[in-house]
């Protein structure tokens, strides 16, 4: 039996007034967070924990298969995940003596080498409770195996790069148990799934990785595609391009990608489509949008025109997620308001 979940649709007047206070609640808790970061580096000093020494630890059978980060999140406690990643990143963790990075999948035996860190850590990231509240409206469905949430544009998934905190730790606040099963861009919006404890976690990622799941999105193209429906079968390779910054770009070198496109409504300068992943590459509808000549708009990353009037955004949601395990369900995300209203005036 196929069970269909849908998120509540908002009024468009209350919808923006929540948005509005919430991104104003993440930006100033970005820069608070950042001040006490640069507060603790300043005047704390090295490393202590209730052990000076690093510890040996080994994977069992319960964890095999986990990510390394939620590994370390679960091993180090209530400390932020940004502090993880650089960990990481600077070689302090260590698998089986070598370095490894953060998505790495553990295998039952694996030694790791975990570095004594501050006490105090914990303290320097505090993810606001209005944030926690306004994700709490937001979870769409909740069972024993997992929660399904409705993402705001503009939270990134994870810490890191200047953020203190993230989705994922305003989830764990929810529910510690509660581990990313895949992510979404920090500017888009929609279904986003978390996996209740390590072995849901595997069972998803394994659903994730077969025929069990089948994600759509809705987009906004800036121009058109020559047909009704576009079928984009080609690799992607990350890059640095010449200011440095991170691109996805198609290339042979790259890993493979299937993405289809399939237009819903024809504007006088825009497409609006719903877009199919075979695939889960970094920034993969991003990317075959702009390889096609028509990118999304207002992806300041992938496209150099303004995005029209009233757009803060990158028009991109994932509005619809099927999955077949436990069982066959569907879950869906209405349209934010901001989204729809620039639909609304372009028709005109």
């Amino acid at each position: 039996m196929l069970l269909i979940r849908c998120g509540a649709v908002q009024t468009p007047r209350s919808g923006d007034r929540i948005r509005r206070n919430f991104h104003i609640q993440v930006y100033l808790s970005f820069v608070i967070n950042a001040c006490r970061a640069i507060v603790a580096r300043v005047f704390q000093g090295p490393m202590n924990a209730s052990s000076n020494s690093a510890r040996d630890v080994e994977v069992g059978r319960d964890h095999d298969g986990q990510r390394l980060d939620n590994f370390l999140m679960r091993e180090l406690g209530a400390v932020p995940r940004a502090l993880v990643y650089r960990l990481i990143r600077t070689g302090q963790v260590r698998i089986n003596g070598g370095r490894a990075k953060p998505m790495r999948k553990l295998v039952a035996g694996d030694r790791i080498r975990i570095p004594p860190v501050r006490d105090a850590g914990a303290a320097t990231v505090r993810v606001p409770a209005e944030v926690i509240d306004e994700i709490r409206t937001r979870i769409l469905h909740r069972q024993e195996e997992f929660i399904v949430i409705d993402k705001p544009a503009g939270l990134a998934s994870q810490a890191g790069s200047g953020l203190a905190w993230g989705l994922n730790d305003v989830l764990a606040r929810i529910d510690p148990r509660a581990v990313p099963v895949h992510r979404l861009d920090r500017d888009t919006s929609g279904v986003m799934l978390f996996a209740l404890g390590s072995a849901n976690a595997r069972a998803l990622q394994q659903a994730f990785r077969g025929d069990d799941v089948e994600k759509r999105y809705l987009a906004l193209l800036d121009g058109h595609l020559k047909e009704s429906r576009v079928d984009v079968d080609q690799p992607l390779l990350r890059i640095r391009d010449a200011s440095g910054q991170r691109k996805v770009v198609v290339d042979p070198e790259g890993q493979s990608a299937r993405s289809s496109f399939r237009r819903l409504e024809g504007l006088p300068r825009h497409d609006f489509v719903e877009v199919r992943i075979e695939t889960g590459r970094t920034h993969q509808i991003r990317a075959h949008a702009r390889w096609l000549g028509c990118p999304l708009v207002g992806d300041a990353r992938y496209n150099l025109n303004p995005p029209p009037e009233g757009l803060t955004r990158m028009f991109l949601h994932a509005g619809f997620l099927r999955l077949g395990w436990p069982e066959d369900q569907v879950f869906s995300a209405p349209l934010p308001d901001m989204l729809d209203q620039i639909l609304e005036s372009l028709r005109r």
